[in-house]
């Protein structure tokens, strides 16, 4: 027989305008009563919702975590409810005669048994930093997008700077390709173009000649240079002033960042942004091998009828992610710098086990260590 774990709860079915609730109050014999409610998601309503909740005594809530409709519930109710968010593939109702109400009364009753894997919610300080460094993700994404839409009109203009640069949007491509906009290939100046050409690039202007003469920028192309070059002037603003509320943001817990980042490989702001992600309590997690499958970095199971599907995660970096997420696991738990010898007992827990050399002289006394009876052992003698 399954174990009650909570006499009263309320399962939610919640959508983007309606949320359907249904409280379950178990009694000692194991008798089940549901009371059934719908309401809006406007705050009046969530906070009839919430009041309901109170009046019912039901402090346990279960929801889907269902697109972002479920963020203004949660954020209403963390407070003083204790909210269980949970993959939806934990509380898939059996298909059939499937309904709001029936799946908002399937959740409360595997919740009451503690049937459902909740999901982890970061204290709301980290929500906040994390949905930044998200969105500080999107930008980069679309500062990408930019460059490959000017690379292209590069391309499409016979403007080979890429072939020869290592940098297309350093100082140097990006003066030349000023100055190209406001000239033609008959009024270019190869004098001008070179006074342009950096330090660091003065190398090869002759090759950087080669490649933008007889370029051909139509109007088309032009325009397209001009908005997206625009666009990433404006995106770059945008990313420094993300970083720049991560970096305030990520303060009270700045000790964290300087351990993390004591790891080679790791900035500042690419351990903010690790640490967004995963919080600074590892008490959550069981170890780091919890840790790491949480993070996506271990193959999943997928077995059925004894057979085993393939679920391997990418090659690439087979012992970089794990070393990167048990050493990120022991410095923060431990508020400890990197040390390499993390990374030696990751790849071989062998050095840190005393090793026994064996011999006729002190196996017997070695294997009593153990637990075993010594009198019971016949000694071989190969005379």
């Amino acid at each position: 027989m399954m174990k009650l774990k909570y006499s009263i709860c309320c399962g939610l079915d919640v959508h983007k305008n309606v949320i359907v609730a249904t409280i379950v109050i178990t009694n000692n014999d194991g008798i089940s009563e549901y009371k059934q409610k719908s309401f809006s998601t406007i705050n009046s309503d969530i906070q009839r919702f919430h009041n309901w909740l109170i009046e019912n005594n039901c402090f346990h809530v279960c929801m889907e975590s269902t697109g972002k409709y479920w963020i203004p519930i949660f954020n209403y109710l963390e407070n003083d409810i204790d909210v269980c968010l949970t993959h939806p593939k934990y509380v898939k109702a059996i298909k059939g005669k499937k309904t709001d109400k029936k799946d908002s009364k399937w959740i409360a009753d595997l919740y009451k048994f503690d049937l459902v894997r909740c999901s982890f919610i970061p204290p709301k300080d980290f929500r906040q930093l994390r949905e930044l460094a998200r969105y500080r993700f999107k930008l980069v994404c679309m500062k990408s997008s930019e460059k490959n839409r000017i690379q292209n009109c590069m391309t499409v203009s016979n403007v080979g700077i890429a072939s020869v640069l290592s940098d297309p949007f350093g100082r140097t491509a990006t003066e030349i390709m000023s100055y190209l906009l406001e000239h033609t290939a008959a009024s270019m100046d190869e004098k001008a173009v070179r006074k342009l050409i950096k330090k660091g690039a003065r190398a090869k202007s002759d090759e950087i000649i080669e490649a933008i003469r007889g370029y051909n920028i139509e109007a088309d192309q032009a325009k397209k240079l001009e908005l997206a070059r625009g666009h990433l002037e404006y995106l770059d603003d945008m990313i420094t002033q993300t970083e720049v509320e991560l970096y305030v943001r990520i303060k009270p817990y700045y000790e964290f960042v300087e351990f993390v980042s004591t790891m080679p490989g790791m900035t500042e702001l690419s351990s903010t942004i690790v640490l967004a992600e995963t919080g600074v309590d590892m008490n959550i997690f069981d170890d780091a091998k919890h840790l790491c499958s949480w993070c996506g970095l271990a193959p999943a199971n997928n077995e059925s009828a004894g057979k085993k599907k393939s679920v391997r995660i990418s090659k690439a970096g087979d012992y970089l992610k794990p070393m990167m997420v048990v050493c990120i696991y022991h410095m923060v738990s431990e508020k400890k710098p990197f040390s390499p010898t993390d990374y030696e007992e990751l790849m071989d827990p062998r050095n840190h086990v005393e090793q026994v050399v064996l011999n006729e002289d002190n196996v017997f006394a070695y294997l009593e260590s153990l637990g075993y009876d010594s009198s019971k052992l016949v000694k071989r003698n190969d005379n």
